[in-house]
């Protein structure tokens, strides 16, 4: 592959500065302790409902990356995808939830912990901290699953409060008197022969093979990144993506390269990124596309604590969650 300047690489760079949050993203964005959160597209096409949803890198790489930001108490209602959906936390402390009614399971996540929630439950989540809260989120394929699946009763709610989802996935906002196209029906509840086929995992059943802690990978990965999901990672699955997590003992100034796109997110600590063209510095919350088959390079570039989740595409079919 050709060398790429800095000017050429910038359109890969999303800075945690430069995000644009969308609050009308979905359906529930007005529902009272829903209606302050703040949704983030960064790479890809994302799950967005609402035509306000800015997307920052519009590559379609096999995954997606997005974000959510959330106040204190905020949280997001309960849902499911068809497809991967991880995330990890960079700034606060989270509750996580499942379940028809989101009382079959439940887990909190602190600073660099991660989640390979399992497909085909119903989950949501809740900033528990004290301050403004950021998880950022991993999707599975390229149309991030088809969209959401939405437990009935956000569906519910939402109408109480003035947003209908049509069928095919729109958010129309009588608030700003908008209403359903004649000919438009809108997205019909799950009945209840359909939400059986939705599980009810308990807390013991995916805590253990769906959860990974920031300080266990810091310990695993001092002399080689740490598989954290691939089909011989921490988290055994195959979603059409591995995840890695580096840290200073395991970072190499080495050049390499993928045969597939890959992106680096740190979630501790600064870290120069090296190719041939060019070198920039990533910051947590700061995410970077890496070209397939773009030699580079990422060390920590200051002393101190240093952790950074890599993700890449693999051939792998993005589907459902699986633990070998």
């Amino acid at each position: 592959m050709k060398d790429m300047d800095m000017t050429d690489m910038a359109r890969n760079i999303v800075r945690y500065g430069e995000l644009k949050p969308c609050k009308t993203a979905f359906i529930d964005a007005h529902t009272p302790g829903s209606d302050q959160k703040e949704n983030f597209t960064i790479i890809g096409g994302g799950v967005s409902e609402s035509a306000d949803q800015h997307v920052h890198i519009t590559d379609k790489i096999g995954f997606n990356i997005g974000a959510a930001g959330q106040p204190p108490k905020c949280r997001n209602s309960l849902h499911s995808h068809r497809t991967a959906e991880v995330f990890f936390v960079l700034k606060g402390r989270w509750r996580f939830f499942w379940g028809r009614w989101g009382d079959a399971g439940e887990v909190t996540l602190e600073e660099g912990d991660i989640f390979n929630i399992p497909t085909g439950i119903f989950r949501g989540f809740e900033n528990i901290g004290d301050d403004y809260g950021m998880i950022m989120a991993i999707l599975g394929g390229d149309d991030a699953g088809g969209g959401v699946i939405w437990a009935p009763q956000v569906i519910e709610d939402a109408a109480d409060h003035g947003l209908v989802l049509s069928e095919q996935g729109k958010l129309y906002d009588s608030k700003k008197g908008e209403a359903l196209p004649d000919g438009v029906r809108p997205m019909p509840l799950l009945t209840e022969d359909e939400l059986k086929a939705f599980p009810e995992p308990t807390t013991s059943d995916v805590v253990p093979n769906y959860v990974a802690r920031y300080w266990d990978m810091v310990a695993l990965s001092d002399r080689a990144p740490a598989k954290v999901i691939g089909e011989n990672g921490m988290l055994r699955d195959k979603p059409g993506f591995e995840v890695d997590f580096i840290t200073r003992g395991s970072a190499s100034e080495a050049m390499h390269s993928h045969d597939h796109a890959s992106v680096l997110m740190p979630v501790k600590g600064h870290w120069r990124v090296t190719w041939e063209g060019g070198e920039t510095t990533l910051a947590p919350g700061d995410t970077m596309k890496v070209p397939a088959n773009l030699p580079h390079a990422a060390v920590p570039s200051m002393t101190g604590e240093a952790g950074m989740y890599h993700v890449v595409a693999t051939d792998d079919p993005a589907g459902a969650t699986w633990n070998g």
